[in-house]
């Protein structure tokens, strides 16, 4: 409603799209006896009873439109408005909405029914130029792109030229990383040829605006990060009783916590139980080892656990369904509910495409945050409401109990962050490939936070999301990270002044031997012996046969199963049935019921001589003894066999979802098992040779040692990730002493998993999901291939020498549409010689075409036309159709000349080209879109993005 939304600055800046809904009322009204208002009705701003302005016309009675509840939107352009207040409390629903709209006259252009009218005017388009100079006297706000030519500045120097304007882009629909990187470095330019003070500080800030972005953004991360730990803690301990004292603490704030130096602690701290805490049995007047007691604790455990997971489950589908994020910058023809009309040709036979449905805080968030980084759009993805939902959700499905993680998590509620900071200024709000340099960083940040590992989170960004990374892109994505880290550690989120709970380091000598000696433990870490490489390598083939067998699982699971069953339609009750099994096999076992960061930390732990911590029981007390040995590795066996299957079935659940915790808990069962054998081995025979390095040292293993190697083989077994994974490592242990193992079990793992199975989790969850990611490590092979076997040659095509009206290029646009090219355009082409051949001259996207005609609608008889003269801005480019001019003496601007949408240099191939070149095109450079040219330089055919993606997987798939 009006003046709910922020009105703009007087500076500009950047506009949002028109309504979507008008922009595809235009387009229907074209050629209709009846006309939608120029201005769009939501713009108004005028009380319900103010006349039109201009002709005097009441556009209530010609539009279908009237008596519709009218609502603030904002055109592609709209004009700057005096300053008002920056926000409304209601425009903050909307970070594209915080500019509002100026007072405009309601004006309407006649339609074709006004050119039937005797007492109406002959209109024409030079007519109709004429009225568009007199709308505006001040300079549009740009839409997407920003015009370069400013007042004053048309005769000097231009300046680097833009080829062609974009507009938003939809969802799903592939960016223009070339076109982003012109238009960005024409504004740097722009900025650059200005000498003044002003000039000089406003390229100050704009150099010094990434850091200032990237701090921020590392700053939120490790808030949103220290909330979410907090709250899952206190949430996760809910299920066995709350603390009497104070009960919003978590059992590890209102019971002393026993650590390494608890031998220097007085005895009742670690013995006696917590006199604070009460267990539900003992609320219900249940005594220790009464008849029931177990029962009530089981009851009360799945209670919790269900109402935790129903609740993450139920905010994940109905505040992050996909259907449910309505944008301006959607494609007003790609909504169903566009109607058929008559055709010039037959709409293809089938369905028409639709968009799969998703929930955009279920999962790890990771195979998403891959394809958006790939250069593909997913409006909302990134929001508010997403980061909201996926931070609330994630807290309460890991304490819910269930076999996932909230480290994969974090980088999603990271990226969300990185998202929603830098729209706040124009250079990464209208430039989506530079946005991206701030969604890597923030990835950085997002690791960083889950493993406290600012390098290995910035070596992750590099390895496994992000698709562009040059060098200045690294720095900052180091800084975040480091941001991230420092203030996680001044939050401290654990109480034991550590970034994350399994942080861990292997001392050489007993723990209180160097307290007593006063020397410095760190220093006096535990080395590793020659004989353990090949335990090491046993662990690397383990975690790359279980990563592999892993991920088809899951895979068939999410698809045969989950996908094909009628637990399809019924999410909420799968979420129900996985925790119940859940909650069934993990309640009597302890390190199954123990969370999955707690059980990482006591696996990963060293067994220290005098330390009164025994680590839940797996510090045996005579690791010699096969009896004392057996029933812990019973114990640890079962947990990561229970682990393993809830994992395989859990992951993909519509929850906030992660894969680490599961797979490092799994990897370092299987360590910890190993490592206790090898120690019973050594202590068993001291004298053999390959112990003679021990020197009968009975401490000369370490099985927390064994069980990180296997961790990180798992690890790296599933995601396939390999140098991010080995720093994460060291920077968990403080030391660089085992990079060598570790380095050792993780390639090995990734070579076993790669052998057994070429995709990653990630990669196949991508596939499950349809998602369009171009994986720019793929490598393939051509065979007898050529460029003929994948150029579409029957895209519609609009031909300059031929009359193209508005009408029938919105018949046009609707057929590209309806054929399932969202994310094509039309090539534009001339004819060329007597043989009737075709030359290029330029392309137009699908949603350019559409904002263009969505502007001249109301004459559906004029003639539209393209020239190739056209080099930089046209001041009307941007525009809506209330604000196409500049100035009033500015009447050269035809709204019937598309040419300055027209990409008038679009990358070429010849027909006899390699499709490595092709390739290497879409990878290297990031194309959109390649035209096929014969060895004449006539047009052949087209390539998109989306045309070269379904290429390589049907590729793929016979090989």
């Amino acid at each position: 409603m009006p003046g709910s939304e922020a009105r703009p600055s007087t500076g500009g800046g950047p506009g949002a799209p028109s309504s979507t809904t008008w922009r595809r009322e235009r387009l229907l009204r074209i050629g209709s006896s009846y006309a939608v208002p120029t201005v769009p009705n939501d713009q108004s701003v005028h009380p319900p009873d103010s006349q039109a302005a201009g002709n005097g016309a009441d556009t209530t009675e010609e539009s279908p439109l009237a008596g519709r509840p009218t609502e603030m939107s904002r055109s592609y352009g709209t004009l700057p408005a005096p300053r008002r207040k920056l926000f409304h409390i209601k425009s903050l629903k909307s970070f594209a909405a915080r500019r509002g709209l100026p007072e405009l006259p309601n004006i309407t252009l006649p339609g074709r029914n006004a050119l039937s009218n005797p007492g109406s005017p002959t209109y024409t388009p030079s007519i109709l130029r004429e009225t568009y100079s007199r709308l505006s006297v001040q300079r549009p706000i740009s839409a997407y792109d920003a015009p370069l030519v400013t007042k004053g500045e048309a005769d000097s120097d231009m300046g680097p030229k833009i080829n062609g304007i974009r507009v938003w882009y939809s969802s799903f629909s592939s960016i223009d990383w070339m076109h982003d990187a012109i238009k960005d470095s024409a504004r740097y330019s722009r900025l650059r040829r200005r000498k003044s003070v002003r000039a000089r500080i406003r390229l100050a800030i704009d150099r010094s605006l990434g850091w200032i972005i990237v701090t921020i953004v590392g700053f939120l991360t490790a808030v949103v990060a220290f909330l979410v730990v907090r709250a899952e803690q206190w949430l996760f301990d809910l299920k066995e009783g709350y603390c009497g004292d104070d009960w919003t603490k978590a059992m590890r704030f209102c019971c002393p916590q026993p650590d390494e130096t608890s031998v220097l602690l007085p005895k009742f701290v670690t013995e006696e139980g917590c006199p604070a805490w009460r267990t539900w049995s003992s609320v219900f007047h249940f005594r220790e080892g009464e008849t029931g007691q177990e029962a009530v604790e089981y009851v009360t455990y799945a209670s919790v656990a269900l109402c935790l997971a129903f609740i993450s489950c139920v905010l994940t589908l109905y505040l992050t369904n996909s259907t449910t994020f309505v944008t301006r910058k959607e494609s007003g023809v790609l909504a169903p509910d566009f109607p058929e009309t008559p055709r010039v040709k037959d709409p293809p036979s089938g369905p028409a495409p639709k968009r799969k449905l998703m929930f955009y805080a279920a999962g790890s968030g990771i195979p998403e945050i891959k394809t958006i980084l790939s250069g593909f759009v997913i409006h909302g993805y990134l929001g508010g409401r997403v980061l909201f939902t996926k931070s609330v959700g994630l807290a309460l499905s890991v304490a819910s109990g269930l076999s996932l993680g909230k480290e994969g998590p974090f980088v999603h509620i990271a990226s969300c962050i990185g998202n929603i900071v830098s729209r706040f200024h124009s250079k990464y709000e209208n430039n989506e490939a530079k946005r991206r340099e701030i969604l890597s960083a923030a990835c950085a940040a997002g690791v960083a936070v889950a493993f406290g590992a600012p390098i290995g989170g910035t070596l992750f960004s590099l390895e496994e999301v992000s698709y562009f990374f040059p060098p200045k892109v690294m720095w900052r994505s180091f800084f975040c990270a480091m941001i991230a880290a420092i203030t996680l550690k001044m939050l401290d989120p654990f109480g034991t002044g550590k970034l994350v709970l399994f942080q861990v380091t292997y001392d050489k000598v007993a723990f209180w031997l160097a307290i007593s000696s006063g020397l410095n433990s760190n220093s006096l870490t535990q080395d590793w012996h020659a004989y353990e490489l090949l335990p090491f390598l046993l662990l690397g083939v383990f975690g790359g046969v279980y990563g592999a067998y892993f991920s088809k699982l899951n895979y068939r699971w999410s698809r045969h199963v989950r996908n094909g069953t009628w637990l399809k339609t019924h999410p909420i009750i799968e979420v129900l049935l996985v925790t119940i099994v859940t909650t069934v096999f993990c309640f009597l076992n302890p390190y199954t019921r123990m969370g999955g960061t707690e059980l990482v930390y006591n696996l990963f732990a060293e067994c220290r001589t005098g330390s009164g911590n025994s680590h839940e029981g797996l510090c045996v007390l005579n690791p010699g003894s096969f009896e004392h040995i057996w029933p812990v590795c019973q114990a640890i066996l079962v947990a990561m066999f229970v682990k393993g299957a809830l994992t395989v079935v859990t992951f993909g659940i519509k929850v906030p979802a992660g894969i680490f915790i599961p797979t490092l808990g799994v990897g370092a069962c299987a360590g910890r098992i190993l490592g206790i054998f090898v120690q019973y081995l050594q202590i068993n025979h001291p004298d053999a040779p390959v112990f003679s390095k021990c020197g009968g040292d009975m401490d000369c293993i370490v099985p927390g040692l064994y069980a990180m190697v296997g961790a990180a083989a798992a690890l790296s077994g599933v995601t396939r990730t390999t140098v991010s994974l080995a720093v994460i490592m060291f920077e968990l242990t403080d030391t660089l002493t085992y990079a060598v193992p570790v380095m050792l079990s993780v390639l090995v793992a990734k070579t076993v998993a790669d052998a057994l199975e070429p995709k990653g989790i990630y990669d196949l969850v991508i596939d499950l999901s349809q998602l369009p990611y171009l994986d720019s490590k793929a490598e393939y092979t051509w065979g007898n291939l050529t460029i003929s076997d994948v150029t579409v040659r029957d895209v519609e095509v609009i031909q300059v020498d031929q009359s193209n009206t508005v009408e029938s290029l919105r018949d046009q646009l609707q057929d590209l549409v309806s054929m399932g090219n969202d994310d094509g355009g039309f090539p534009i082409l001339r004819a060329f010689g007597e043989d009737g051949g075709l030359r290029m001259i330029g392309y137009i996207g699908a949603n350019e075409l559409e904002h263009a005609l969505s502007i001249v609608a109301d004459s559906a008889d004029s003639e539209v036309h393209f020239h190739t003269t056209s080099s930089y801005y046209h001041s009307m480019a941007s525009s809506s159709i209330s604000s196409l001019l500049e100035n009033t003496q500015d009447h050269s601007n035809d709204p019937f000349d598309f040419s300055i949408y027209m990409d008038q240099a679009p990358l070429t191939v010849q027909s006899n080209s390699p499709l490595e070149m092709v390739h290497q095109l879409f990878v290297k450079l990031g194309a959109r879109y390649v035209v096929v040219n014969d060895t004449d330089g006539l047009y052949e055919g087209i390539i998109d993005k989306k045309t070269w993606l379904a290429f390589l997987s049907e590729l793929e798939e016979k090989s």
